[in-house]
């Protein structure tokens, strides 16, 4: 799996194989971004290799998969999420959840991810900046959410940031869902410190003027 780096000091926790090997051959095959960013792959008109099965499958084997459960994590994967349905039909899905401008702020502040930096995808999305167009691509993915329920996968959402403050029932719950046992240094890998890094990076860009008057009905769309 993908080690620590400079965007991500835990580490991706990716298949290197899968990603680089499967996933991001078949976007660049069809004029896609390989990275995921723009442009995406149209849900409504995706082929769907029938080999995908076995070439995941090959992967595991060939990395030393015995028996048991086992997970793919992937940024890409709702993207495409009817081929993994059609290869996996009996998997269980874990959507992954965070604020919109949350997201948005820490791709402006990640290296890789650069595609709305470019005013022409901007205008492609009628975006008027670069945060707008981050904004265009994580309602992008919440559409691929809502089409994996409609289609009846079997999907649960959790939001980390729960974990970041010491709740830990999401978790404990999916685990009991996935039927996997309980491991007390799972709580270990949580690193609030890295997420309160962050969260200063949001307040300094989203964080309105303490001199402007909010109107009395004025709500918090975060």
């Amino acid at each position: 799996m993908s080690g620590p780096n400079k965007n991500n000091e835990k580490g991706m926790f990716e298949n290197a194989e899968i990603r680089n090997n499967l996933v991001k051959p078949w976007l660049r095959e069809r004029g896609l971004d390989p990275l995921g960013q723009f442009p995406l792959p149209k849900i409504d008109c995706m082929n769907i290799p029938n080999d995908w099965k076995t070439r995941v499958e090959k992967v595991m084997m060939d990395e030393g998969y015995k028996e048991g459960p086992w997970f793919y994590k992937g940024a890409k994967a709702c993207l495409m999420w009817p081929i993994w349905a059609h290869a996996f039909p009996d998997a269980k899905w874990i959507i992954v959840r965070r604020r919109s401008a949350d997201i948005a702020n820490s791709c402006i502040n990640t290296s890789f991810m650069r595609a709305f930096q470019r005013e022409s995808f901007r205008q492609q999305v009628g975006a008027a900046d670069e945060r707008e167009g981050w904004l265009w691509w994580v309602h992008e993915h919440e559409k691929r959410f809502v089409e994996m329920i409609e289609h009846g996968m079997n999907v649960k959402q959790v939001w980390p940031e729960r974990m970041v403050q010491n709740d830990f029932s999401q978790m404990m719950e999916t685990i009991d869902w996935l039927r996997l046992p309980w491991n007390n240094t799972a709580l270990e890998f949580v690193s609030p410190k890295l997420w309160k890094t962050r969260r200063k990076q949001f307040e300094l860009v989203d964080k309105p003027n303490r001199s402007v008057q909010a109107p009395a009905n004025a709500t918090d769309g975060g």
